[in-house]
């Protein structure tokens, strides 16, 4: 499977700025000689964004968030997904904020419409065509400002993709799981950590492809981020892996072989971060974003031994040990 990720760092509130950023990384993201390298190289079945990725993620408040929330499926993130899943082909999942308009009766008989907020991704094919809508369900406490819970039952959903880049050749039907930042974290931090509610419902569902959509945050400082020097993160990394541990101990087997081999698949889990950083309108400071390079998580295959990046990391996580971290 191929799978296209787009990290960036979108400026708050400026939706024309960001679209023209996303549409150039694009076409040119990857500079080599001196020519720009753009995604359609790849030929990527599925791209994903990261989190409010065209608005930006860092709204103090409702009222400043108000003027950038948009239906499902309409306004400039779904206008701009439709367009790019057409023109590369593939599959597109993007984040913002959306709001859903209900009537509701009055007392005298007239009607009224009643809007509530979500932090949404919104998934479309490669027509153009909406897929599906998932809600955040576990918020943030910047989240909180401003968004209601979804429904993490909507986090699951079946995704179809064609086994070659010939127009009629054979699909596969690929059980996905959606989620976005918080959504891997206990529950307003206060469930027990070993809860893992997220990872359980990726056991429970079956899921072949884990979906994450992410604006995480790093405790990290100025100083400590340069010095990484494009380096990931690898305590945030670190910390991911502990919140997919059930699925790293269940290694499910799948029917579906999504590599092409002998072997029975893996579960894929993608994580899609922003970069940079945002000014926080309420606390007129900078917000920093975790500069984790995106990554594509292959978990271990049954019936194999763990490749060696994965034995690292299981090692530190036993040295570390399994408790909270406050993190997003």
């Amino acid at each position: 499977m191929r799978i296209a990720t787009l990290q960036f760092a979108p400026k708050l509130g400026d939706v024309e700025g960001n679209i023209r950023r996303a549409n150039e990384l694009l076409q040119n993201g990857k500079v080599l000689g001196g020519v720009g390298i753009g995604v359609d190289v790849l030929k990527p079945e599925i791209l994903i964004l990261p989190e409010l990725a065209l608005t930006g993620y860092n709204f103090p408040s409702l009222e400043a968030i108000k003027p950038y929330l948009e239906s499902a499926g309409k306004g400039p993130s779904a206008t701009w997904a439709r367009d790019t899943a057409r023109r590369y082909r593939c599959k597109v999942c993007v984040g913002y904020p959306e709001v859903e308009e209900a009537g509701a009766s009055q007392g005298d008989g007239s009607n009224s419409q009643q809007e509530t907020y979500y932090n949404s991704l919104l998934v479309v094919d490669e027509n153009g065509e909406v897929l599906h809508n998932y809600r955040k369900a576990f918020l943030y406490y910047t989240d909180e400002t401003w968004a209601a819970e979804g429904d993490v039952k909507r986090g699951f959903r079946e995704l179809t993709f064609r086994n070659s880049q010939e127009q009629n050749s054979p699909s596969t039907n690929v059980a996905t799981s959606f989620g976005i930042c918080m959504d891997i974290n206990p529950y307003k931090f206060q469930t027990p950590f070993t809860a893992w509610e997220f990872a359980n419902r990726v056991l429970d569902s079956k899921s072949q492809l884990v979906v994450l959509s992410m604006a995480w945050l790093t405790s990290l400082g100025r100083e400590e981020l340069d010095a990484l020097a494009g380096e990931p993160d690898m305590d945030t990394f670190n910390y991911w892996i502990q919140r997919f541990w059930p699925l790293i101990k269940k290694r499910l087997r799948h029917e579906v072989n999504l590599d092409g081999d002998d072997a029975q698949s893996g579960k894929k889990t993608v994580i899609v971060l922003r970069i940079g950083r945002e000014r926080n309108l309420a606390l007129r400071e900078l917000t920093r974003f975790c500069t984790l390079a995106r990554v594509l998580l292959l978990l271990l295959r049954n019936g194999r031994d763990a490749p060696p990046l994965m034995e690292k990391l299981v090692l530190r996580m036993k040295v570390l040990g399994m408790g909270p971290m406050r993190m997003r």
